[in-house]
């Protein structure tokens, strides 16, 4: 099976609990796992795990739905996934690296989530902001509306990196990096950039998780914040993979009376120094 510009389709059980929540609340997280992030020449393959789970990839809950899956290439264009599976805890694919240059994997979700009143009861919609004028009720009652973006992401080079897939406009949150995600060693420190809707994205909450925490009594979490111009510093204490959520809220939705919320979620590998 061949897929080429696939999109995630997030288990609503999963999206429903942890879409509006702070990060720290959240049970469920999402990744997408390469097997190796940097490969020496160009022609080599990569297989990736995507899941939805309680502990960092660890295949524990529900699978990432490959339907809004994307992959692009050094050049610019989208890539042909290949041998794509999902199976009950989680989905595979295989990704051909033809060229030199690094490649973005993402799955990105958009929409809006509605709560309002109605006979006394509490009522709760998702979807598109093209179904929502049909979906909800014009005059309903204590009516909160919520505009959603969730970007999946993670990064592989073939050769030497470069920075030509970074995402510095658009829809939702982005890394727009300094140190590329594909450089990373154990004992430095990484200076990442977030992006909301192409500005920088000042005071968005973050955490990073290293994993194995199926393995410890702690999650070892770090929680960090982005400075005015949408920057932090991490300092990688070990090789290893690491998780790395990011949230952002406030009130600048393009619909009015709505709240903007966003998430990125993206799994880094950093290498012994």
């Amino acid at each position: 099976m061949n897929t080429t510009a696939t999109r995630l389709l997030l288990p609503a059980l999963a999206l429903g609990s942890a879409l509006l929540l702070p990060l720290t609340a959240q049970a469920h997280r999402g990744w997408i796992l390469p097997a190796a992030t940097t490969l020496s020449s160009e022609d080599a393959w990569v297989t990736f795990d995507g899941a939805i789970s309680n502990d960092i990839f660890h295949t524990d809950y529900a699978p990432l739905r490959l339907n809004n899956l994307e992959v692009v290439g050094p050049n610019g264009e989208a890539v042909t996934v290949h041998n794509a599976h999902t199976g009950k805890y989680r989905s595979t694919f295989d990704l051909n690296l033809t060229e030199r240059g690094t490649y973005r994997i993402s799955a990105v979700n958009t929409g809006i989530f509605a709560s309002w009143e109605e006979n006394g009861e509490r009522k709760r919609w998702r979807g598109s902001a093209e179904e929502f004028s049909n979906a909800v009720p014009r005059r309903a009652k204590k009516l909160e509306v919520t505009e959603f973006s969730r970007r999946l992401e993670t990064y592989v080079t073939a050769g030497a990196p470069d920075k030509s897939v970074f995402v510095t406009e658009g829809t939702g949150l982005t890394l727009a990096p300094d140190t590329h995600p594909n450089d990373l060693f154990a004992g430095e420190t990484a200076r990442f950039r977030f992006l909301i809707d192409g500005k920088p994205a000042a005071g968005a909450s973050v955490e990073v998780i290293p994993g194995g925490m199926r393995y410890r009594n702690h999650q070892d979490l770090e929680t960090l914040a982005t400075d005015e111009d949408g920057y932090l510093s991490i300092q990688w204490p070990g090789a290893g993979m690491y998780w790395i959520g990011a949230s952002y809220d406030d009130d600048q939705a393009s619909r009015r009376g709505a709240r903007r919320h966003a998430s990125y979620s993206g799994t880094f590998e950093v290498l012994p120094d």
